[in-house]
């Protein structure tokens, strides 16, 4: 337990970060859950939809640092991969 008003307000600053970073990245799960579904029902145009939509949240949370440029730039890779193996 924190016994200084500093290492007090410390230990709220970081609780209420941790809350915003976990709400954050579960947006971006569900987007990528959004796309994924797409590319499941063969619906190239809808998992195209879904996938421009993901793009532009999943990097706006990299670049809070909420999760990592590289692992965002993974994710939309692979999403990329499957929608083009999709379309052919």
């Amino acid at each position: 337990m924190a016994n200084t008003k500093q290492a007090r307000k410390r230990a709220r600053q970081s609780e209420q970060r941790r809350q915003h970073n976990a709400s954050q990245r579960s947006m971006v799960r569900t987007y990528i859950k959004r796309v994924v579904k797409a590319i499941q029902s063969g619906d190239h145009g809808q998992a195209m939809i879904e996938f421009k939509a993901a793009q532009p949240v999943i990097d706006r949370i990299a670049d809070k640092d909420a999760i990592s440029k590289r692992k965002a730039a993974r994710i939309k890779s692979r999403l990329n991969t499957r929608i083009k193996a999709l379309a052919a």
